[in-house]
């Protein structure tokens, strides 16, 4: 599809390895393209953050759609003066999810999209704890019928442990400590993914401040990641280039024509 002359731009949501491989067919053809691929989201939860109002988003960020999205929160970032505060809140209400069809009004927390991505999921959980990970709870399938997994929290992950730096695309929980606002900073910026993030705190411009310091190419704060259609939604690093939506997203696709017109003496 990339090669026929038809066929002017290209755009791809799907995996760092699809991404590369699409991308350079399409610099064959010298074709514009644009990649949104994966995502180690940060969720940076600041000492002076409103928890009864961060828990909740804390739980739609990482679990909407069983944590199977691009943009999910998926690194907790939190400072060490409110970390055992948050941890028991977010625990108690990852445990209070209901397994069950998706389809039915009752159900929060749905399957996962195969028997394949589960089992995935679950070797990267393994291979978290052989690398030095604590698990702190789920981990495991759920016993009932579909490709459900337990909400995940992984907690002391240190560099060098694979999870350090894996996307988990699925419901698990990548929780870290830290002791200031600069070390938050610091690891949020330890990725080789940039798509998204947010920031918690009661200080809009202390949200503003820290948002603008990590490199990822959108963040928010007191609110998650989303995508909307006047908004420009795209990453850097790993997570790829370009933007789709909005007004920015639709100038990637647009070719740019001068036509100029005057009366003009030639010069002599």
């Amino acid at each position: 599809m990339i090669d026929d002359p038809r066929v002017k731009g290209v755009a791809l949501t799907g995996s760092l390895a699809a991404g590369r491989k699409v991308a350079a067919r399409a610099g064959q053809n010298l074709k514009k393209s644009t990649m949104e691929l994966g995502g180690t989201d940060a969720f940076i939860v600041l000492d002076d953050a409103e928890l009864d109002k961060t828990i909740p988003w804390a739980v739609w960020g990482r679990m909407y759609n069983s944590g199977q999205t691009c943009c999910a929160a998926k690194r907790f970032i939190v400072l060490d003066s409110i970390a055992d505060n948050f941890l028991a809140k977010f625990r108690t209400a990852l445990e209070a999810l209901k397994p069950g069809d998706p389809m039915i009004e009752a159900t929060t927390h749905g399957p996962l999209s195969t028997e394949a991505a589960l089992v995935q999921l679950l070797a990267q959980v393994d291979a978290a704890v052989k690398g030095g990970a604590k698990l702190l709870m789920g981990g495991k399938r759920i016993d009932r019928p579909g490709w459900f997994m337990q909400p995940t929290i992984l907690a002391e992950i240190r560099p060098g442990n694979p999870a350090f730096r894996d996307e988990f695309f699925g419901p698990v929980v990548s929780f870290f400590r830290v002791k200031d606002e600069a070390a938050a900073i610091a690891l949020a910026n330890d990725s080789d993914f940039g798509l998204g993030g947010s920031v918690w705190t009661k200080d809009e411009a202390r949200g503003e401040r820290v948002a603008s310091q990590v490199d990822t190419g959108m963040m928010f704060v007191n609110n998650i990641d989303w995508s909307d259609a006047d908004l420009p939604f795209g990453g850097i690093k790993g997570s790829g280039y370009g933007r789709e939506l909005g007004y920015m997203g639709i100038q990637e696709f647009v070719n740019k024509k001068l036509v100029r017109t005057g009366h003009f003496a030639a010069p002599v």
